[in-house]
């Protein structure tokens, strides 16, 4: 499968990565394993986590997700350089445990390291960004981690162009090393913090974007038409808001594109995010291996010019 290099980074990556979201909350810790050897068995390379994940699952406390992943590579005898491991800190995992601080970046880049159980982190992303504490010192600890070779290259999540431009003008004046990938949400319905701005931001600093919530938490898989359909879903409550005239409207290009090409709705629309200017990557999870196998499909699906015209005028 083709690779894409991630900005001006070393990585290269396959264009899609696997949204580690689902450890230990949706998928348990077997079927995480089949779902991670059957990805790599297809050629993709790149797994996106965070030390954060599955917090929010009941009886979890965050690095359910890392630890899963570091012990199906244990096991897996996939060779650590094959993997893209990809996992971010400053989400709140307790009191004094979050932010962008020197000292809490030290500590849990260790406590990745261990969840892991490996010896560095291809790229270690900014979660959110954290108005307390200064770019230089949060660049100063990534520089620290980039010596170290505990890292080997360094991002950010959820900055919009203002942020960016900041941290980037930061890093040029002190010396300090850049962001050089950004994680943006990113789908058909979910446009407003890519398009425009960040993207050319993006494109003329070789910045390379990895964006989450390609399939707008299963909305543009097809399977939530009304609200009916969320009772029970575990993604329920963050899949209502698509549920207007607008979603129903990209859902209606997603199906005639579907009956068309004979590819499923998700695989269409991850197909399109990957394709748009800027985006060197989607991030998709799945639960089972018929999911999956979809996903694999979408990375390399070929979408005519006209389908992609549709699916840009509808999602505008």
């Amino acid at each position: 499968m083709e690779k894409r290099r991630l900005g001006r980074t070393d990585l290269a990556i396959a264009p899609l990565v696997f949204g580690g979201n689902v450890f230990g909350w949706t998928a348990d810790e077997k079927t995480s394993f089949a779902l991670l050897d059957a990805f790599f068995d297809a050629g993709l390379n790149a797994i996106d986590t965070a030390d954060v994940y599955s917090s929010w699952a009941p009886g979890n406390q965050g690095g359910e997700s890392e630890t899963i992943i570091g012990k199906w590579r244990k096991q897996s005898g996939h060779s650590r350089d094959k993997a893209v491991i990809v996992t971010k800190v400053g989400s709140e995992l307790g009191p004094e445990r979050k932010g962008l601080s020197r000292r809490w970046i030290l500590q849990a880049v260790e406590d990745s390291l261990k969840r892991l159980q490996t010896d560095y982190i291809d790229l270690y992303l900014s979660h959110w960004p954290d108005p307390e504490t200064p770019y230089e010192e949060t660049l100063a600890a990534y520089d620290q981690l980039l010596s170290d070779g505990k890292v080997r290259a360094i991002g950010a999540s959820n900055l919009n162009s203002l942020q960016l431009r900041e941290a980037l003008d930061v890093a040029a004046s002190g010396g300090l090393p850049r962001y050089a990938v950004l994680q943006p949400e990113y789908n058909l319905y979910d446009r407003d913090s890519f398009d425009g701005p960040v993207r050319d931001l993006c494109v003329s600093e070789e910045i390379g974007v990895i964006s989450y919530f390609g399939l707008a938490r299963g909305f543009l898989s097809g399977k939530y038409r009304t609200h009916k359909d969320l009772e029970g879903s575990v993604r329920g409550s963050g899949v209502e808001k698509y549920l207007d005239g607008r979603g129903m409207r990209i859902l209606g290009v997603l199906d005639e594109l579907a009956e068309e090409t004979g590819a499923t709705q998700a695989e269409i629309a991850l197909a399109w995010v990957r394709n748009r200017k800027g985006i060197t990557a989607p991030i998709a999870s799945a639960t089972n291996l018929d999911q999956l196998a979809s996903l694999i499909r979408s990375a390399e699906l070929t979408l005519s010019d006209e389908a992609m015209r549709k699916l840009n005028d509808v999602s505008e």
